[in-house]
């Protein structure tokens, strides 16, 4: 994923931390806009779509968990939540939203530029199989579709509006219907092998996952549970 061209908001409140991570994102090539307040965030995204936004959860005039689950409504844009909100639940919380990683002060502004690359290389569908201009047949699975070249997802008729990591996630599954995967192999499979985020953080993918892709979350149909191990698509 070249940098050249991608465009990433930073809805942060304080402009010391907005304005390091800007000079280090601009070095790398990004094209980077800076807000600092949460309703002033949600109207740029609208305004003007980014490739990706870093996002502050404690932010005036609308907090960044409001945010993030306005954007997500609308938008599969990727998101990084970049927060001094540092718990397990706080994270969980952030990712339950549709968060595609988070990030927690006192960070490392040179981790954070490479997280970016990253989410921004999941989100283009990047090492899912293939060289760049290769045509990529969909994926099925009953009446599941995955177009991993239009990043698209359908159950039936219907369109599923799936985030990037999510959309990764669902594509390891069905490139192999009925195998059973650990939390660390897909973290390693769908997340990559610098991604260092908690095993639990795949639980909240597989949740959102079921919410968007099963008639009933709670009973499913494709991706099982397979308790104490981990998680397969099928029975």
């Amino acid at each position: 994923m070249a940098a050249a061209g991608k465009r990433v908001l930073i809805i942060e409140d304080d402009h010391k931390t907005a304005e390091i991570v800007r000079l280090y994102l601009e070095r790398d090539g990004y094209q980077v806009t800076s807000v600092h307040d949460g309703r002033e965030g949600l109207e740029a995204v609208r305004a003007e779509p980014p490739d990706l936004v870093i996002l502050d959860l404690m932010l005036p005039g609308m907090s960044g968990l409001d945010v993030c689950r306005s954007v997500r409504g609308e938008s599969q844009v990727p998101i990084i939540v970049l927060t001094a909100l540092s718990t397990e639940q706080d994270k969980l919380a952030g990712l339950g939203l549709g968060a595609d990683d988070y990030v927690t002060k006192p960070f490392s502004p040179r981790e954070l530029a490479a997280r970016v690359k990253v989410v921004l290389r999941r989100a283009s569908g990047g090492a899912l199989g293939g060289a760049a201009d290769d045509i990529r047949p969909p994926l099925t699975y009953r009446e599941l579709v995955l177009d991993l070249d239009r990043h698209t997802a359908t159950v039936g008729q219907v369109e599923a509006y799936l985030t990037p990591t999510e959309f990764r996630i669902l594509a390891v599954f069905m490139a192999e219907p009925g195998r059973l995967f650990s939390r660390g192999q897909l973290v390693e499979k769908a997340l990559g092998y610098d991604y260092d985020g908690m095993d639990r953080t795949v639980d909240v993918h597989i949740l959102n996952l079921r919410r968007k892709i099963e008639s009933d979350p709670n009973s499913p149909e494709y991706i099982r549970t397979v308790y104490g191990i981990g998680y397969k698509l099928g029975a």
